[in-house]
């Protein structure tokens, strides 16, 4: 195993953070649930309006496994 995969990700208070924009509601106007992440002590959430959209900007350490799920899936929708 190399250096890389021992390594733990870093998910303290100083950890370097990113965002990603989800949809707010689905399909059928019912708002998704909102549960913290257990994965990162700085992760928060907030209301944004983008091109007239209602999302949730979710914040998330860089190393975040949940982030890093969350950044994966995100690209493959595109």
């Amino acid at each position: 195993m190399s250096a890389a995969e021992q390594r733990k990700p870093n998910v303290n208070l100083s950890a370097p953070i990113g965002s990603i924009d989800l949809r707010a509601f689905d399909d059928n106007g019912t708002p998704y649930e909102i549960f913290a992440c257990y994965d990162c002590l700085l992760w928060h959430a907030e209301v944004a309006i983008v091109e007239d959209k209602v999302l949730v900007r979710e914040w998330h350490v860089v190393d975040c496994p949940q982030f890093q799920r969350l950044l994966a899936d995100d690209t493959t929708e595109q």
